[in-house]
């Protein structure tokens, strides 16, 4: 009974084994595109690895020169402030030189009336001046004692900003 019993109940044990060898193959191909990928994502990584390595010793190159950098603006700046202490110094021995010399036009010999006697300037009131370098109506008629609208008043169609060194001015009386 054995025999008969065997050949007519067929055993579904060997197609599930099929089954189960079929699955195991299908997921073992899985598995191999699966580390293809794996395989081709690590590559990719290492990439970009070495691109981070490359990148951090660029950034301590960058830094480095930025250093050297930040180190030459200091030296500018340090020259640059010695160089207008030195211009400070030399404005101020001019300023003293200017002082000594206003000082010494101040105690310029003074006329028989007792009035300083003015360079370029007519024996009394009246008379002409001669423009000399650095002049200008202000000071020609704050020289003479008068305002600059008389001495434009006497001096009718002068150009107050053309004035011309050796050129006549009248002066009013």
């Amino acid at each position: 009974m054995d025999t008969i019993s065997r050949e007519n109940n067929p055993s579904i044990l060997p197609v599930v084994g099929a089954i189960l060898g079929g699955l195991g193959l299908i997921l073992a191909i899985v598995a191999l595109v699966k580390l293809g990928q794996v395989k081709k994502l690590a590559a990719t990584v290492d990439g970009l690895n070495n691109q981070v390595s490359s990148m951090a010793g660029d950034v301590s190159t960058a830094k480095d020169t930025a250093n050297r950098a930040n180190s030459s603006v200091s030296n500018l700046a340090t020259q640059t402030q010695r160089g207008f202490d030195a211009v400070t110094a030399e404005i101020g021995n001019i300023r003293t030189d200017l002082n000594k010399l206003a000082t010494a036009k101040t105690a310029a010999p003074k006329a028989k009336d007792g009035a300083v006697a003015k360079e370029g300037a007519a024996a009394g009131p009246g008379g002409d001046y001669t423009v000399k370098a650095g002049d200008y109506p202000a000071k020609i008629a704050r020289a003479h004692g008068i305002s600059t609208d008389a001495l434009m008043a006497a001096n009718p169609g002068i150009d107050p900003t053309k004035l011309k060194v050796g050129q006549k001015l009248n002066l009013p009386k």
